[in-house]
């Protein structure tokens, strides 16, 4: 969530700005001025209030002292009528506060300066590849009928106990994502992010709090009878441990990994996009999440788009970074770098892993502070990837790894595999 003091300092900017992301309800800042303008006076009113009704509660004790009972119990309506006027106020600075809260969550997160305009993935800039393209041949199968000849996922068993894009993985199948998923932890670990396994569902505060509601709501699965979310990624259960914490500046950075499943609805996808594994209900992800000092936090960055690049290179899969432009930003993002791996069999460019740095805007609604060298508390900034994503990544590697004796398991994943070969 924006601070009212950033719009406030340079309303065009913040305007100029969301313009970027093609935002069209500008008009939003304006009215979240006014409404602060106006929480403002009356806040004034009340604080002017309480301070007559505090030196007249001084007065009454010092007038009882004096024996002057009169007076103190003329003194007391008048602190009755007071007090009742206090309460009427309150209720209007209340008001004024939800209102001035509502317009608030509706602003998406300022982009940062070099994030491009452009309205949707096709604007977004290739910053870097990596890896070879494997020559298949001309033959070569997509990983959903690789899965079928190896027997490694089953759709139709998994449509029947849940639904379609529920996918039920088995034997070598189960397996080769328990590698991957180890292997993720295991690499994130070894540079230092701290393992942590979150609770699965989330309340309706630890949602809000990352940007999910009310942006994605429609997204998410809810179970309405206790009010919880089915988690999206971990990044909303392990961001909220430090929801409404201050820190001590030598805690900085904080750096944290986490396996989960991922619950989406993905309303409205279809088509061959959604084939296989491309795009599921469920799926797992191992997540990196690291808060920062505000100056700190676009190294951070730049430290966590190279981890993730590290990753695809000891998988040897051929990949490019994408930096997102305005109109293909998430919601509280201030700058993302997308990866996306080749599948050579499908001939596309598959997305596995955002990084992204949202500054304060998470901390804000979090509340996650610290306290810096002065002894001054002010808002960390917030950054998450995926560290990474399945099961695209599953995909490319049984398609890029497709030969006549099987799929051939990368070199860093052979130990957790067990084996050079999926037969």
């Amino acid at each position: 969530m924006l601070q009212v003091q950033v719009l406030r300092n340079n309303p065009q900017a913040a305007k100029d700005k969301l313009a970027i992301r093609n935002f069209a309800q500008l008009n939003l800042i304006d009215e979240v001025i006014a409404l602060d303008d106006e929480r403002k006076k009356i806040q004034l009113a009340f604080d002017t209030i309480q301070s007559k009704i505090n030196a007249a509660s001084k007065e009454i004790g010092n007038l009882m002292k004096q024996g002057k009972k009169e007076e103190a119990e003329q003194l007391k309506q008048e602190v009755f009528s007071l007090k009742e006027n206090l309460a009427e106020i309150n209720g209007k600075l209340i008001f004024i506060e939800i209102e001035l809260q509502d317009k608030l969550v509706l602003l998406p997160n300022l982009p940062a300066e070099i994030v491009p305009h452009g309205k949707s993935a096709e604007d977004n800039i290739t910053v870097k590849k990596g890896g070879i393209k494997p020559n298949l041949p001309v033959n070569a199968k997509p990983h959903w009928d690789l899965i079928t000849q190896y027997n490694l996922v089953d759709f139709e068993i998994g449509s029947k106990l849940t639904g379609r894009g529920f996918p039920l993985y088995k034997g070598k199948g189960a397996k080769l994502q328990r590698a991957l998923v180890q292997f993720f932890l295991d690499y994130n670990t070894e540079a230092g992010y701290t393992e942590y396994l979150p609770p699965f569902m989330v309340n309706k505060d630890s949602a809000f709090a990352t940007g999910q509601l009310p942006d994605k709501e429609g997204q998410m699965y809810h179970v309405t009878a206790d009010e919880f979310y089915l988690i999206p990624t971990a990044e909303v259960p392990v961001t909220n441990v430090y929801r409404d914490v201050i820190l001590k500046e030598n805690d900085l950075p904080i750096k944290m990994t986490a396996y989960s499943p991922c619950f989406r609805r993905e309303a409205g996808s279809f088509g061959a996009d959604v084939r296989g594994l491309n795009r599921v209900h469920q799926f797992e992800k191992v997540e990196i999440i690291q808060l920062t000092q505000p100056e700190n936090s676009y190294t951070a960055l730049d430290e966590m788009v190279a981890h993730v690049e590290g990753l695809l290179n000891k998988l040897q899969l051929p990949y490019r970074i994408l930096r997102l432009c305005g109109g293909d930003m998430g919601f509280t993002s201030a700058l993302t770098y997308d990866f996306e791996v080749y599948s050579a069999a499908q001939q596309k460019w598959l997305e596995v892993s955002s990084v992204s740095n949202f500054e304060s805007y998470q901390a804000n609604r979090l509340k996650a502070r610290y306290k810096n060298a002065e002894g001054k508390t002010q808002l960390v900034h917030t950054l998450n990837g995926s560290s990474l994503a399945l099961p695209r990544i599953y995909a490319a590697l049984l398609e890029n790894n497709q030969t006549e004796n099987g799929i051939a398991i990368p070199e860093a994943l052979q130990p957790y595999f067990g084996s050079k070969v999926i037969a």
